[in-house]
């Protein structure tokens, strides 16, 4: 009763349209020793390239016996028009991340360049200063101390 079925694989669209896609009728012979007893059998089915955004739905696959229908859960397909695309931006990140460590190290070494040629003049009267106090009579009184960030 059970070896004659068919199985027929569908999609339903967003407007609850229902689409046949492929049916196929089969007739399963029955080992010797396997019989009254359940038997699981794969079938497989692979869906062409999609034609477009409109494919887009819910495919089913259902088996109809004489008396019995079952239908599988279904499984939902998102059609675009571009397909997969992968979002791997290592390389994008490693660049500006180089580019970046590049500009702050510039900037940093110009900085650095600046700030000596400032303080270059005040070293200059600093030199002269201690030989003014070098070359004046001990006194009794010490000299004056120098900045501590000299």
């Amino acid at each position: 009763k059970y070896t004659k079925f068919s199985i027929c694989y569908y999609w339903i669209n967003s407007l609850d349209q229902k689409t046949s896609i492929y049916t196929r009728s089969e007739n399963v012979a029955i080992p010797s020793g396997k019989e009254n007893k359940t038997a699981a059998l794969p079938y497989d089915h692979r869906i062409m390239p999609l034609e477009n955004t409109s494919s887009t739905g819910t495919y089913y696959c259902e088996v109809k016996w004489n008396d019995i229908q079952k239908m599988g859960k279904g499984v939902f397909v998102l059609a675009r028009d571009t397909g997969y695309r992968d979002t791997s931006y290592g390389w994008e990140i490693l660049i500006t991340l180089t580019v970046l460590l590049a500009v702050l190290s510039i900037t940093a070494t110009a900085l650095l360049l600046w700030k000596r040629k400032v303080l270059c003049p005040r070293r200059k009267q600093l030199n002269i200063l201690r030989q003014k106090v070098e070359t004046q009579l001990p006194s009794a009184s010490p000299p004056p101390s120098l900045p501590v960030y000299d």
